[in-house]
């Protein structure tokens, strides 16, 4: 079980080369090219980049058209805005719009130095009456008569056997000749969309998991290139997924959570050369049957009888006279809205690193990394009717044999019954399994591939260093983060759970935001998150709500507010504010209404506290009373932000009296807050909780407990983001650095070292002197103690941004070199564009390459133990005599954002011969200097 080496497919893509500035990834609603928008004024953003330095946009100009006519013009608009709202005539619905825009360097006036990109979007339906297809499913009444039961020769488990089977469902329709035909379609339950013969799209698990209750997605599809002359047909094929599947872990009611069974919706639209559409939505005129797909569900996996096959069920030449006609269930459209984020994608394969088959007739395959998703299964020369099966485990037990004891009642299990032909391929489309080894039986001539599946976030950023171990570290979070952004953020892929857990989303949120660009995802989760408040303002610990029937839990109720304002922070969109900010007033208030002494105790929910830390119990009344300051503050800042001065006053003044309360109560007059745990320490001087005269008595009380348990970490959920950015605002990152490379129990090295290639959800999740940890909750993937990731990009790395600074327009590049590293690097996609730092020492020198996207001004810290020696590319960067060198001041770290307060420096003095440079002073072991955009080589004198 020794070191894995990092591999991933999951890659930040290059930033087209340029001399001169030029826009690039164009989005709309933070989406690439989606096809189904219903903004009215749908949000245009682009990046820019140039390889000159100083480079910026001066002016910005979009043109949206339609089929060649023009829709909107915005004309030259002065400033560096890379995003604007479209503001032309109505959108048309099912209609595709190309845009362009324009940017126009600070220098460069001329037509010649304009540059321009290109991209498009499509609508969905933009007003209610125009739905025109009704809500079909399976009708009971024309099963055929019931017989007396037989033994299966399905040979189901108890958990399966009443499992029903998903349906198929056909219409043929016959269209004029088109000029372009689009489909929006839905399911309550998962659908797989054909159209004569092809698969349409290449999304999984459409359309997704929402609050079904207020919120069904649907997806448009452009399938033109697939309608030819004459009749087509529309197929889909409907399981029951979220909506009526097995879901959680409550036996007593693990299924139909919103129905009984899954219902379909599609609605056809075809336009023609004389500019009238013809109309075609699902209706009473379907009809439906059983194939080959026997059973589909997400925790209990697939069986698929290739004998039952019906070929060409999907073409219009196909006899459905023997499938029955639908029923019309519903004809609401109430639900119905656009996809706000994309789909989930199979985004790589895993060629398997061992086979192995024992004496049994077992073949035990590793991918060599644990994953969310499913397998492609190739058999040859299997007889018609010989059974395969497929069981996924994360790991392999003490005998060998694959370890599903924490699977609790999931089955991950998927069974393939042969056709017969010389080969045959299986792939599952309506189930995942969070999984690294498969077990197979039933034929021997087999082999397979891993396929990951996860909502195609677009990658954003990538974090490398020297020591291998922080290697894997960072590609285990990034294969949780994949394997758990599954539709939502949930808290594991493979046993009978994977839920929305609030604070797991909040506490991970940073260091997803780093890893890639979640805005999109987020706030479809976030909509739901409104939906599932209650009318008093209570949050539940879940979200989509199922299950829990408790609400309010410190810390998981808080994401209501912490996640919105750190989207808007990370990605300066302020719609997230105004969408956000009613939900999060009522949040605080619900919390103030029961606890009017502001010590946050009453109406706490399950109040988890800091959920698997590592034997210490941090007290609840601290970290509940910490978040409802954070929540305070955060509601205070977003009413700023919008412009609401009199709502900003009143949470800002009720945040000063809990800070006030939470010093009365928790904070001594040494220094020590209540409980002396890691965690306590860090929520209170995370969140300027600890008076300025005791903070130097509370971080030594923190840095005393950590020297007391040899450098160890004890933090658990609440807490384990926090060490680091904490530790290195108050100057003690070789702390930080020893946590990162401790590979004793407990530790993110402690997993590595047993071969772990996610992150655990326990610390002891499996341990030498007990094995495994406890099998009722004991996943090995699952992202929340990886929130470490975060201080990897801001801190270790240093990318990061002024605490004033929205969407990086301020960059701060903030690196801090030590521990057993040589170098360090990240890059991330800012909105304006990629800022990259790395930095490597050698021979009693420091090299820092930086890199900043046009449009920003960045404070670069130089680490240096010598000033003067700071050059850059060879150019001394001199500093006046009068700058003086001033100390960190205390940091305010949000718990969302890392460290967000940085150096204050002055003394301003001019710099001879470095283009782009300004030396802005001293601070600390570092040289401080504002940087306009483009790439920078620094070099210094370092020395420990």
């Amino acid at each position: 079980m020794g070191l894995v080496n990092a591999v991933s497919g999951w890659t930040l893509p290059a930033v087209p080369a340029g001399a001169a500035l030029h826009p690039y990834d164009l989005r709309c609603e933070h989406l690439g090219t989606p096809q189904g928008i219903a903004a009215r004024a749908p949000r245009l953003s682009w990046r820019l980049a140039s390889d000159r330095r100083g480079d910026a946009q001066a002016a910005y100009r979009i043109t949206v058209r339609s089929g060649g006519a023009l829709a909107w013009d915005s004309g030259w608009i002065d400033g560096q805005d890379t995003s604007a709202s479209y503001g032309g005539a109505p959108l048309a619905s099912f209609a595709r719009y190309t845009w362009q825009v324009h940017v126009r360097p600070a220098d460069g006036p001329s037509e010649g130095a304009v540059a321009a990109a290109e991209s498009w979007f499509g609508t969905g339906v933009l007003h209610p009456d125009e739905w025109a297809a009704a809500w079909i499913g399976h009708d009971p009444e024309t099963l055929p008569p019931f017989e007396p039961p037989a033994d299966d020769r399905e040979p189901r488990s108890v958990r399966t056997g009443s499992l029903p089977a998903p349906r198929y469902f056909r219409r043929v329709v016959d269209l004029s000749p088109v000029t372009a035909v689009r489909i929006a379609c839905t399911a309550r339950g998962l659908y797989e969309l054909r159209v004569n013969g092809h698969r349409v799209g290449d999304g999984e698990l459409t359309p997704g998991w929402t609050d079904y209750r207020y919120r069904v997605p649907y997806q448009v599809y452009d399938v033109t290139d697939l309608i030819g002359d004459g009749p087509a047909c529309v197929g889909a094929v409907l399981a029951d997924g979220w909506w009526s599947g097995s879901l959680g872990w409550d036996g007593r009611q693990q299924a139909q959570r919103y129905g009984r069974r899954p219902e379909l919706l599609v609605q056809l639209v075809a336009e023609h050369a004389d500019g009238s559409r013809t109309v075609v939505g699902t209706d009473g005129s379907w009809r439906e049957s059983t194939g080959p797909l026997r059973y589909a569900d997400l925790l209990m996996g697939e069986w698929y009888d290739a004998r039952l096959e019906q070929p060409g069920w999907d073409l219009p030449g196909f006899d459905d006279s023997s499938w029955a006609p639908v029923r019309v269930v519903d004809t609401d459209h109430d639900v119905l809205v656009p996809a706000a984020a994309g789909p989930v994608r199979v985004t790589e394969d895993l060629v398997p690193v061992e086979t192995r088959r024992d004496g049994d007739g077992r073949t035990i395959v590793d991918l060599g990394q644990n994953i969310a998703g499913r397998v492609r299964l190739t058999l040859r020369g299997a007889p018609a009717g010989t059974r395969v099966t497929l069981r996924h485990g994360e790991t392999l037990d003490d005998g060998g044999g694959l370890y599903t004891a924490n699977l609790r009642s999931a089955e991950a299990t998927d069974h393939y019954v042969a056709a017969g032909l010389p080969e045959e391929t299986f792939e599952p489309s309506f189930t995942v399994h969070g999984f690294r080894y498969v077990e197979v039986t039933g034929h021997a001539d087999v082999e397979l591939v891993g396929r990951a599946m996860h909502s195609d976030t677009p990658v954003a950023g990538e974090f490398s260093c020297s020591d291998a171990m922080v290697r894997r570290l960072t590609s285990n979070i990034r294969w949780s983060q994949r394997g758990n952004f599954v539709s939502v953020p949930t808290d594991c892929p493979q046993r009978d759970e994977r839920l929305g857990w609030t604070a797991d989303a909040q506490v991970f949120l940073p260091t997803a935001c780093y890893n890639a660009d979640v805005a999109a995802f987020f706030t479809g989760w976030l909509a739901d998150l409104r939906c599932a408040q209650t009318p008093e303002g209570a949050v539940p610990d879940v979200v989509p709500h199922v299950m829990t029937e408790r609400h309010g839990a410190p810390g998981w109720g808080d994401a209501a507010t912490v996640v919105p304002w750190h989207l808007y922070r990370v990605y300066g969109d302020e719609r997230v504010l105004r969408d956000s900010l009613p939900s999060m007033r009522r949040w605080v208030d619900h919390v103030e209404r029961h606890n009017p002494g502001l010590v946050w105790r009453d109406r706490v929910g399950s109040h988890y506290g800091d959920w698997l830390q590592a034997g210490v119990r941090t007290s609840r009344d601290v970290m509940a009373t910490a978040y409802f300051a954070l929540s305070a503050d955060l509601t205070a800042r977003a009413a700023s932000v919008l412009g609401l001065a009199d709502v900003a006053e009143r949470y800002a003044g009720l945040r000063a009296r809990i800070g006030d309360a939470f010093v009365r109560e928790f904070v001594s007059a040494d220094g020590r807050v209540s409980g002396d745990t890691q965690t306590g320490y860090l929520l209170a001087l995370a969140h300027d909780l600890v008076p300025d005269d005791l903070v130097p008595a509370a971080v030594g009380h923190l840095v005393a407990d950590l020297e007391r348990r040899g450098r160890r970490l004890t933090t658990g959920f609440a807490g384990v983001g926090l060490l680091g950015p904490v530790l290195s605002a108050y100057g003690r990152h070789d702390l930080a650095y020893d946590l990162l490379h401790d590979d004793r129990y407990p530790s993110w090295g402690y997993s590595i070292k047993r071969g772990a290639t996610t992150i655990w959800e326990r610390w002891d999740g499996w341990t030498e002197e007990n094995g495994f940890g406890p099998v009722a909750m004991n996943s090995f993937n699952h992202y929340a103690l990886g929130s470490v990731g975060e201080w990897l990009y801001s801190g270790v790395a240093g990318i990061g941004q002024e605490e004033d600074s929205v969407g990086f327009r301020r960059p701060l590049i903030r690196p801090l070199p030590g521990g057993r590293l040589r170098w360090a690097a990240a890059a991330y996609d800012t909105p304006l564009g990629r800022l990259s730092s790395r930095w490597e020492v050698s021979e009693g020198a420091l090299t820092l390459e930086v890199r900043v996207p046009p449009g920003a001004l960045a404070t670069v810290h130089v680490p240096t133990t010598d000033p003067a020696s700071v050059r850059e590319s060879g150019t001394p960067v001199t500093v006046g005599p009068a700058a003086p060198q001033t100390g960190d001041r205390r940091a305010r770290v949000s718990g969302v954002a890392g460290v967000s307060g940085v150096s204050e420096v002055s003394g301003v003095s001019g710099v001879s011969g470095v283009a782009g440079v300004e030396a802005a002073g001293v601070s600390g072991s570092a040289l401080v200097c504002r940087v306009a955009s483009g790439r920078y080589t620094f070099t210094a004198s370092w020395g420990r």
